[in-house]
């Protein structure tokens, strides 16, 4: 069974509920899931073991979080390259964050991004939001199966 990784920054909890969708449909695809927000990962050991990494922030005034930015600072010392990615993120006028981090994890940290390319809603629960956050797991989680 896969091990997929779920992290994710949030301002208002719209990206943290995209996240739970992801990592649902991620179990769906029989992947075994561990959702967190990144405020919660200070090793870059923490980062070890899955097959599949899923990063996601909002869009605030056009920047993901400045905790994102740390974050993906320690995940590019871990051995990420050749393992399946992903990115999603939440925002309200503009979505660069995810396309960023989605960047970010294909050119720098060389991984095998998903080429759906990231996740970008508005809020999990508008315009089947939901939906489309758990067929982007599923996705992810077909990767590697």
């Amino acid at each position: 069974m896969p091990k997929a990784l779920v992290a994710y920054s949030t301002r208002t909890d719209n990206t943290a509920k995209i996240a739970e969708y992801i990592a649902e449909g991620l179990r769906f695809s029989a992947a075994d899931v561990t959702l967190v927000n990144i405020k919660n990962i200070k090793e870059e050991s923490q980062l070890e073991g899955y097959d599949i990494y899923v990063f996601g922030s909002p869009t605030y005034h056009g920047e993901m979080t400045n905790s994102m930015k740390t974050f993906l600072f320690l995940s590019e010392k871990a051995d990420l390259a050749g393992k399946a990615g992903g990115s999603f993120g939440a925002f309200g006028w503009s979505g660069e964050a995810p396309e960023r981090i989605y960047e970010t994890m294909k050119n720098v940290f060389s991984m095998n991004m998903t080429p759906d390319g990231p996740l970008m809603l508005k809020s999990g629960d508008l315009e089947g939001g939901m939906k489309m956050a758990q067929a982007y797991g599923r996705k992810l989680g077909g990767m590697v199966a």
